[in-house]
């Protein structure tokens, strides 16, 4: 069991579930569902259930919506230390997803993490839960200063910090602190906006994110190929598998977030980087295969089934 600090997004998620096929510019008849999300938490909820004692950092409001992060924390036997602002809302994401689960737009109303100073974050408190962490991981919604200021005490501290990207658009907020991250879990669209530029092949993704100082990472690309690399005196271990095909998707929230839960997990447990990646994609199957960003139901066991139960990924 690994001691994990998690800093960064735990908001609410509202879907609306199209009953038909969306149509652009028409009213498409659905349902709203609402639970408790973010980068950050939905990973941190993964590792709690998969047994591993951690704590969660995250702004939020003085609202009924904190009150169900609140609770979504204790269910999944988090300890949660939040970062209240009284006279302001928690932020929220709202998705609007097609019957088969894929993704048609969607709105972030987040304005709240921008507000967070670093002096805030890394209290005497904070600081003290880090220097007795295995781990600190940390999601791309707080400001460019604060992210800055985490992955500089990690390294003062010789914490290892893993990263999940969030967006394009947030991602770059780390470009400052790349040689300070261990491994930083993005799809391509986000790896495409850290570099300023496109590639088609895990090799070629390699080889530009080669160019920058991180130290480590994931790089998915929804069912296509799954990359693994970390970076060393000795030079570059990496491993890229095409997961199996799922038979059936419910829901791609929270997939990206698992499947770097399950590879930290296997990481956290000392393993090999191909089983870790194959830990990644298992646990990232099982997400996709509910309704939710995180399987209120995961165990060590479960996840431990669904590996011996799917067909080994290919490797590239």
């Amino acid at each position: 069991m690994a001691r994990i600090v998690t800093i960064g997004g735990a908001h609410i998620d509202r879907k609306g579930w199209l009953s038909v096929p969306h149509k652009a510019g028409a009213s498409n008849p659905g349902h709203w569902e609402t639970e408790a999300g973010g980068g950050a938490f939905n990973a941190a909820r993964n590792l709690a259930r998969l047994g591993h004692q951690v704590t969660l950092v995250a702004p939020r409001g003085g609202d009924s919506a904190a009150d169900l992060v609140a609770g979504a924390a204790r269910d999944a036997g988090i300890e949660d230390c939040p970062l209240t602002f009284l006279d302001r809302a928690t932020p929220s994401y709202s998705a609007i997803l097609e019957p088969d689960g894929n993704l048609v737009t969607a709105l972030a109303d987040m304005a709240l993490y921008d507000m967070v100073p670093a002096r805030r974050l890394l209290s005497s408190r904070l600081r003290k839960r880090l220097t007795e962490a295995d781990l600190l991981l940390v999601d791309s919604n707080l400001p460019e200063s604060a992210l800055s200021a985490l992955a500089e005490t990690a390294a003062d501290i010789g914490l290892p910090l893993a990263v999940i990207a969030v967006s394009p658009a947030k991602v770059v907020r780390w470009r400052s602190s790349l040689a300070r991250i261990n491994c930083l879990a993005m799809n391509v669209a986000e790896a495409a906006a850290l570099t300023g530029e496109q590639a088609q092949t895990p090799d070629e993704w390699l080889a530009l994110l080669s160019r920058t100082d991180l130290r480590g990472g994931l790089i998915s690309a929804g069912a296509g190929p799954v990359t693994a690399f970390t970076a060393g005196p000795s030079g570059v271990r990496s491993i890229s598998l095409r997961p199996p095909r799922l038979h059936e998707l419910r829901d791609v929230t929270g997939a990206g977030d698992a499947l770097a839960s399950g590879y930290l997990d296997g990481l956290l447990s000392g393993g090999a980087i191909e089983a870790n990646l194959i830990h990644g994609i298992a646990l990232a199957r099982l997400t996709a295969g509910i309704r939710g960003p995180v399987r209120p139901d995961l165990s060590t066991d479960l996840l431990a089934k669904a590996l011996q139960a799917m067909p080994k990924p290919a490797q590239i």
